[in-house]
This record gives structure tokens, sequence and C-alpha cells, in this order.
């Protein structure tokens, strides 16, 4: 039996995405008062304006663990790789840590140093290399070689919400001062950090689209690129910031679209939109 791979839902996959053969995905939690919603299994209420009711929180070892165990007997005991959210933004990579020292050491946990698709790709690399045999220590090592080939810049709408999440990382100084301010965040490699800063919302996608090339310029020769679009509540911007990636980097180029999801909506705040990029290395180029 092939070696399965469990990811969270904030990696993005979903529809097709998340019907991947040998994949498992465990949901975070929406609490809305004393309500509590499964991200991607329960309808989460819209979020009223300024409302202070919504919060997040991990799944917990128990669910996790129950997860893992499940899915390591569907491995037939060949084993499980987990990749999370980044434990610098989520407390789920440490429930997953201990959830899979109960289960013994065939569960593997890979601390994916991003969030949203740059998650969700390199999972989906690793369900490739499961599907063709590969064991697992070699589906650990690919998820953990894409996770770190893995990054994503975001456009941030409004910095109240993530502010109040306490997600700002090395951004902390700026965001605090100049909460009227849109910027561009950079996460992989477990940061959050300030790209840059702007006054005029209509000129932020395409000095996003600028930075995501920028970094891909700096590759060696040889570099392709697969990238998703997310966004939450901002469907027009995901648009654009498509066409924009389409303009620079051709027609060719791999495009994911969806949204951030309910969990990381909830900290970026409406209006946020993003790139998310997975770099490997190819004959063919970008």
């Amino acid at each position: 039996m092939p070696v399965i791979v469990v990811t969270d839902s904030t990696a993005g996959l979903r529809g097709e995405l998340a019907g991947a053969s040998g994949l498992r995905i465990v949901p975070l939690h929406v609490l809305v008062g004393a309500e509590d919603y499964r991200e991607g299994v329960d309808d989460v209420p819209p979020r009223a304006p300024k409302s202070d009711d919504y919060t997040s929180a991990g799944p917990s070892p128990g669910e996790l663990e129950q997860v893992y165990a499940e899915a390591l007997d569907a491995s037939g005991g060949d084993g499980v790789v987990a990749v999370h959210l980044s434990k610098a933004l989520s407390g789920t990579w440490d429930a997953a840590r201990q959830a899979a020292h109960r289960v013994g050491p065939r569960v593997r946990v890979v601390d994916s140093g991003g969030a949203g698709m740059t998650v969700g790709m390199p999972v989906l690399e690793a369900v490739r290399a499961a599907a063709g045999g590969a064991s697992l220590d070699e589906v650990y090592d690919t998820a953990a070689a894409a996770c770190a080939r893995a990054f994503g810049v975001v456009y941030i709408h409004r910095l109240d919400d993530l502010r109040k999440g306490g997600r700002v990382g090395g951004a902390a100084m700026f965001v605090s001062s100049a909460l009227s301010v849109r910027v561009l965040l950079r996460i992989g490699g477990g940061t959050l950090e300030l790209r840059d800063k702007l006054r005029i919302p209509s000129k932020g996608m395409r000095k996003l689209v600028d930075h995501v090339v920028a970094e891909l310029d700096a590759q060696p020769d040889g570099v392709r690129a697969e990238l998703a679009v997310q966004h939450w509540e901002a469907p027009d911007r995901a648009e654009t910031l498509e066409q924009l990636l389409r303009e620079r980097l051709g027609d060719e180029v791999t495009v994911h679209r969806g949204e951030f999801g309910p969990v990381l909506g909830l900290h970026l705040g409406a209006g946020a939109a993003g790139v998310s990029v997975l770099t490997a290395v190819g004959a063919d180029g970008r």
C-alpha cells in the first residue's frame, strides 16, 4: 500500500485538488460565539462587519491522532507523512507532533513553513511521490524539499484582522503604527516579512506580481514554477492577479485558483489576495 499524506484545511486543497488519491485533510475550526464549525466540512456563516465573535482554533492532538491512526492503517503500515500549516503561524504543528508521537514512528510530520497553497502544492507533490511507490523516507524528503522551495506574496487590504490575530511576524513594528496602509507580505521558510507598503490599493496587484516575478528571475536557469492565486472576498483581485501572471510568465504557466478559506480569511481579512509559488528544476524552464 502507498504512503498516505495528511494535511490540514488551510492548505487550500478543495474540490478536485482535495480528491487526490492517498490524501487526508484535517479541518481547523472556526469558532463563532459558542458554535464550532469545521473548515471544509461545515458551512461557516458569513462574518458580520467589525464582528469580534469569530476566532479560529487548530485541530486537537486527539483529532490528529485519530486521522493519523486511520491513515496508517489504510497504508498497510507503510507510513504517513503529515504536512501542516507553519508552526510560526499556528499551534497545529505542535499538536501534530504530539499526535505522531502517540501513533508511532511510522508517522512523520513536516513543518511547511507556509500557509495556503504554499503548503498545498508541496502536499500534492508528496502525494504524487507516494502514488509512484516512494518509501516513507522518500515521501517525507519530497515534502520537506518542496516546502523549502515554496513561497507566497499576499496583499493585505485591512491590517486590523492580522494584528488582532498576532500573526504579523517581522512586519510587527510597521503594522502596529500604520494600520491605514495596505501591505504586501512574503511568507515562506516559517517567516512573514513585509515586502512593500501601498497607499493606493489599485497598484497592489501589479506590485505583488512584480515581487513574484523578481524572485523567480533570481532563480537559477532551468527553474520552472507552478503557481496558485487565492483570495478572501476579493474575486476581482484574484482574476487580475492571474491575468498579470500570464502576461509576465506566459499562458502555459500552471496557475491554480481558489479561496484562502475561512480560517486564513479570518486572519488576513476581507480583500486579501495572494500568489503562492512552488519552484522546481525542469528542462523546459518556467
